[in-house]
This record gives structure tokens, sequence and C-alpha cells, in this order.
């Protein structure tokens, strides 16, 4: 994760790449690269000699899988990534590199004019990113599945879990700390989706449209936001010109 979403980072500190293209791109090359070796080289060779040629890899040893919390499919990967969060918050706002980091982010140009070196702090960025993502697939793959698979999609075994990070990130106010009790609702709600569809017949497609609303609303309110700060700073600037225009008339 870190060497892939390291390309990324250099395509973008050094030549200004996109990141949201070279990142589509380089998750088609990982993708398919993935379906060639579960195609082939590390197919599991049970499937092999039954003829199923299913495009997994091998159950790994029990010795190595994540044990439950509770007798549920809750294991102790949660704990992990509740740790990591924190850790993260840790980092960015208590670190100089951290700080450095954080504002690249809200202002490049700023950050340069202060001497900031802004590539080499821009890939440690998408390399430490790149990391926890891979973190967090050795995590399912441990906690959940105990193989690597793929249904031959670009997503894979993952399914929809990125862009459901990107929903947990926006609800937690890209606040690492923020994302913990935003990344517990939003698990229980594509959960509790998949059982009222067996249950109730209810459409889980339903938990998807309410991750979109999610998405609406979050955005919607920091543009509000925003807005009314700037719409308070022009009040406030107007005032400050008559105060001072006033002054300058009674002098």
């Amino acid at each position: 994760g870190a060497i892939w979403a390291g390309i990324a980072g250099f395509l973008k500190a050094y030549f200004n790449v996109n990141e949201i293209l070279s990142t589509i791109m380089l998750n088609y090359i990982a993708a398919y690269g993935m379906n060639y070796l579960l195609s082939g080289p590390i197919m599991d060779p049970l499937q092999i000699k039954l003829g199923s040629f299913i495009p997994q890899t091998a159950r790994l040893t029990q010795a190595v899988d994540l044990p439950r919390l509770i007798p549920t499919r809750l294991h102790f990967g949660t704990i992990v990534a509740v740790v990591f969060a924190i850790l993260v918050y840790i980092f960015l706002w208590r670190t100089t590199i951290g700080f450095r980091i954080r504002m690249i982010g809200q202002n490049i140009q700023a950050s340069r004019a202060s001497g900031i070196n802004v590539q080499k702090y821009m890939v440690l960025a998408f390399i430490l990113s790149g990391a926890l993502v891979g973190l967090g697939g050795a995590i399912e793959v441990l906690g959940v599945h105990h193989r690597i698979f793929t249904d031959g999609s670009v997503s894979g075994f993952t399914g929809s879990a990125g862009f459901n990070g990107i929903v947990a990130a926006l609800f937690g106010q890209l606040h690492p700390v923020g994302t913990i009790p935003a990344s517990l609702l939003l698990g229980a709600l594509l959960t509790g989706a998949n059982k009222m569809q067996r249950v109730v017949q209810v459409p889980s497609a339903l938990i998807g449209a309410l991750n979109g609303l999610i998405v609406i609303f979050v955005v919607g309110s920091e543009y509000l936001r925003r807005s009314q700060a700037r719409r308070l700073e022009r009040t406030t600037d107007a005032k400050n010109n008559s105060k001072n225009k006033n002054k300058k008339e009674n002098k």
C-alpha cells in the first residue's frame, strides 16, 4: 500500500499529476495484476484439483487469524483501527511533521513561501496513507476472509470499502478521531442493511442512498458554513471601513 500510494504521491509532487486520476489508474493496474496472480501463480491448489478455478488463494493458517472480540464478525482489527486513528491524530496535531503536512493541505503556496519542502512532505503523506490502507486490507484478510480472492472487478474482495471510507471521513468532519464513531455507525448501517434484506426484504440499496445523502448533507453544511463565514467577513470589513470613514470625516 505504501509503495503504490507513494507512486501517486511522487507523480503529484514532482509532475503535478492529478491524484484522483493517477490513483484510479493504479487501482486498475493493481486489480488486474492481482487477477492474474489469483488465476495462476498463487491460486489455491485445491481449486485446481477440483477443476473449479475460483480465483483465490488457499486459506491462511488459523494461527494468523485475528481473535474475535464477541461471537460475531467483530474482531481484534476493530481495536487496531481505533488505536491507529488516535495515533494519526497525535501525529498530525502534535508533531512538527504532522503540522507541516496539514499546512500543505490547507495552503500549498503559503507552505512553499515559509520554506517547507512541499514535495518531500507530500510524498510522505501519500506513503503513510497508503501504508494505513494496506494495514486495513491485511486486517480484512486476517479477520474476515482468511484468504485473498477476487470477483474479477476492480474492487476485488474489498467491495466498496474505499468509497465507504470517504463517506466515513466526511461524516467524521475529516478528523481522525471523528472517523471512529462515523465508521462504527456506517458499519452498523451496512451490516443492518444486509440483515434487513434477508429478513424483511428491504433493499440494501437504501443504505447506499443513505450514504449519498450523508455526503450531500456534510458537503452542503460545509459550503453553508464557509458562505456564512465569508458574509460575516464582508459585513465586518464594511463596518470597519464605515467607522474609519466616519473618523476621518470627524477629524
